[in-house]
């Protein structure tokens, strides 16, 4: 079984993608996880992706996706895998399609953990972050004991600046822009199944369980 996840920032897809690796036995493969193996590993695609990257240029997309061939090849994945930041773009959905029918593969699923823009920005700014042991809270899913203290040492909470509200919308207006393209190419091909993220994480779980068993 072919999967790919998708889901904005703070939609829970890191969690969901453990527990979706976990039960159905198939490998995780992320963007970053690719291209730090394909250059620790030298292969042909990871030397031509590191002079872009030494160069602080962004790795093309007939790059990447080399790199993303590379690894759909390899052994582990003969019985699946869960494709998780990648595509970002149509052109690369449709470069992906290309390469995996070379492959003699398709996608079966595109997962979407839909959760809604407010519900984002209230997980994304709820985070806090204990300035001497790191110890990290959320104001709403995970508060200390006493506001503004860390439970474990006592230190100062604080909020990063990148996690404040007028950052943390602009990076989510971006990535909603970016997701609605290819959503609509996915749904298009029948291949998009929504899943509601605003649930419990084990509820949310269950249902993208019971769908690739084949039981939604």
């Amino acid at each position: 079984m072919n999967i790919l996840l998708m889901g904005l920032p703070g939609a829970g897809k890191g969690t969901q993608a453990e527990r979706i690796v976990e039960e159905f036995k198939i490998p995780h493969i992320s963007t970053g996880d690719m291209f730090r193996a394909a250059v620790k590993e030298q292969t042909e695609m990871g030397k031509l992706a590191k002079t872009y990257m030494d160069a602080g240029q962004l790795v093309p997309d007939h790059v990447v996706i080399g790199i993303v061939r590379e690894r759909l090849g390899k052994a582990d994945c003969s019985t699946g895998f869960l494709l998780d930041g990648f595509p970002r773009t149509v052109a690369q959905a449709e470069a992906l399609d290309q390469t995996l029918q070379e492959l003699g593969r398709k996608i079966d699923h595109v997962i979407n953990i839909d959760v809604n823009r407010e519900s984002l920005l209230a997980r994304l700014t709820g985070r806090r972050i204990c300035r001497q042991c790191g110890s990290t809270y959320h104001v709403i899913y995970n508060p200390p004991k006493e506001e503004g203290k860390c439970d474990k040492c006592g230190g100062e909470l604080y909020q990063r600046d990148d996690d404040n509200e007028k950052t943390v919308a602009t990076r989510l207006d971006v990535n909603i822009e970016q997701s609605v393209p290819l959503l609509k190419y996915y749904g298009e091909k029948g291949l998009l199944r929504n899943i509601n993220g605003e649930q419990e994480i084990g509820t949310v779980f269950e249902d993208i369980a019971s769908l690739l068993r084949g039981q939604a």
